[in-house]
């Protein structure tokens, strides 16, 4: 628990906005067929991130409806499926939307980061209790 605090702290405090972190976390959970974590930051993202029902959605599908922010997401949609072996071309796009190679490595860190909760809540089989968001898929 330990480790999983002092990730999310310091991931809290670094250079990518809240509603990007929540695109991601939506994103990851989406991948990893994760209903509890889904539920959690799909509450998170329209409550304190302030995201659109089609902004959900958008990062549900690996992408989103922000040019900036679709980029970082399409990134860790790419980091997690191909379980870090991205391409120089997936760097490249990151990197042209305005990421700075601390912030790509930050959302790598999202991703491992979200990866983690979505194993630990899927093994630990975790009540939800927020509104119940099913995912549609897992990787």
């Amino acid at each position: 628990m330990g480790g999983y605090l002092g990730l999310s702290g310091a991931l809290a405090k670094g250079a990518l906005p809240a509603a990007t972190r929540e695109r991601i976390a939506l994103a990851i959970a989406e991948v990893n067929g994760c209903d509890y974590c889904l539920s959690a930051h799909t509450y998170m993202g329209r409550n304190l991130a302030k995201l659109d029902d089609a902004e959900i959605t958008a990062n549900r599908n690996g992408a989103s409806n922000d040019p900036k922010a679709d980029a970082a997401v399409r990134f860790a949609v790419k980091v997690a499926t191909a379980r870090g072996h991205v391409s120089d071309d997936d760097l490249r796009a990151v990197r042209l939307a305005g990421y700075t190679d601390a912030q790509v490595i930050e959302i790598v860190q999202h991703v491992a980061l979200n990866t983690w909760t979505n194993y630990v809540n899927s093994v630990a089989q975790t009540d939800i209790d927020f509104p119940v968001v099913t995912a549609r898929k897992a990787a």
